[in-house]
């Protein structure tokens, strides 16, 4: 039987309480509760707390999915919480008192742990010679140390021979997200990982993990670029809306020597508006200019509305809903600049490109990994649409 083990204290001194404190729309711990229930080799879930508010959270995940069915919150003492406890000693704790084999020792500070992950680490485990596995990522910089005379040397490189990114291998680095062993090595050595240790590689993104109020802004918009914000349901979305320049154009200005503008769409976005139109998705563009050029993108995609001159982006929605019988939660809105805040805000689920200014950046529920004009509206719709 293979148990996770998330401990999660409600005594944090940097960001109180920071293990419930919502992060991209769910509690802290929701994220890495959510991989440990996904992973096809977890059989129960264990959240240990000393905080009834965690407590009383955690409990409530139960009613999200199915997959939550495995999680089990139960307490831990007071000393095994305290400021200069350590991680084990809560493993310790909790280890006498419950039946299992395996244990996945989960930290609730990287929520961008995936059950991918841990389904890689459980693989690994499962190899012949290997007693312990943790997760790691790859760093590719130049390591120095200094000596006692206070001069510096190369750890892990030559400097006479400096290697190109491409060709260097680089270390590997513990990142804090899991780890794996036996109940039985682990009430021997008393320690997370012993023997014969194996890593499981993860995104390079996860290398960060959350103790400073720094870097809860770093992970949140790391999370915001992989789309997990807010997970909200696509069920209720009925209409995908979007500014123009800056969304479906790169935001340039081109003029030809007569003196016309010109602009530049992307085909990948004219399929995407097709796809949802498909599926019976309303579509619209909602822009601030007037210019022909726009009209007659809207015409040639057969899009549902087009609201050109638009200064107040959220009144006119606000009215387009009422009148097709929908509210602001059915939603999706593109945005990229100042005059899109309002709606973004208030829609159902909001997206940027990845180019957006960072007062909207910092709002929406999924930054695409795609600039202006370089296929957002066709990344926003295959998301949308599953694909």
């Amino acid at each position: 039987m293979n148990v996770a083990f998330i401990p999660v204290r409600g005594g944090s001194k940097s960001i109180p309480l920071k293990n419930i404190k919502p992060i991209c729309g769910k509690p802290l711990v929701y994220w890495t509760v959510k991989a440990a229930c996904e992973c096809r080799y977890i059989d129960t879930v264990y959240v240990a707390t000393d905080s009834e508010a965690i407590k009383e959270t955690a409990e409530k995940f139960k009613t999200e999915a199915p997959c939550f069915s495995k999680l089990t919150v139960i307490g831990r003492s007071a000393e095994s919480a305290s400021d200069t406890a350590s991680t084990e000693s809560a493993m310790l704790e909790f280890a006498p008192s419950y039946e299992f084999n395996n244990i996945a020792l989960v930290q609730a500070t990287s929520p961008l742990l995936k059950a991918a992950d841990l389904d890689k680490g459980f693989e690994l485990f499962s190899q012949p010679g290997t007693d312990s596995v943790l997760s790691v990522v790859r760093q590719k910089r130049f390591n120095w140390a200094c000596d006692e005379n206070g001069i510096v040397h190369p750890t892990n490189y030559d400097v006479f021979h400096r290697p190109r990114r491409q060709e260097f291998d680089g270390y590997l680095v513990e990142n804090g997200a899991f780890y794996i062993t036996s109940k039985a090595d682990l009430l021997k050595t008393k320690n997370r990982v012993s023997g014969n240790i194996r890593a499981v590689e993860m995104d390079e993104d996860s290398f960060f993990e959350i103790d400073e109020p720094s870097d809860w802004v770093i992970i949140e918009m790391l999370m915001k670029k992989k789309g997990l914000a807010g997970q909200k349901d696509f069920r209720n979305i009925k209409m995908v809306l979007t500014d123009c320049d800056g969304c479906l154009t790169d935001g340039g200005m081109y003029y030809s020597e007569k003196g016309d503008e010109l602009k530049k769409f992307n085909t990948k976005d004219g399929k995407g508006f097709a796809l949802l139109r498909e599926k019976g998705f309303l579509t619209g563009i909602v822009t601030g200019e007037n210019v022909d050029l726009n009209r007659r993108r809207v015409e040639k995609l057969r899009l549902d509305f087009y609201k050109p001159g638009c200064n107040d982006k959220l009144a006119y929605v606000k009215e387009l809903c009422k009148a097709e019988n929908m509210t602001l939660d059915n939603v999706i809105y593109i945005g990229d600049d100042l005059i899109d805040l309002p709606l973004l805000k208030a829609a159902g689920y909001s997206c940027c490109p990845a180019d957006a200014v960072e007062a909207v950046r910092s709002v929406v529920d999924y930054i695409s990994p795609y600039a202006g004009g370089h296929g957002v509206l066709r990344d926003v719709a295959d998301k949308l649409l599953g694909e």
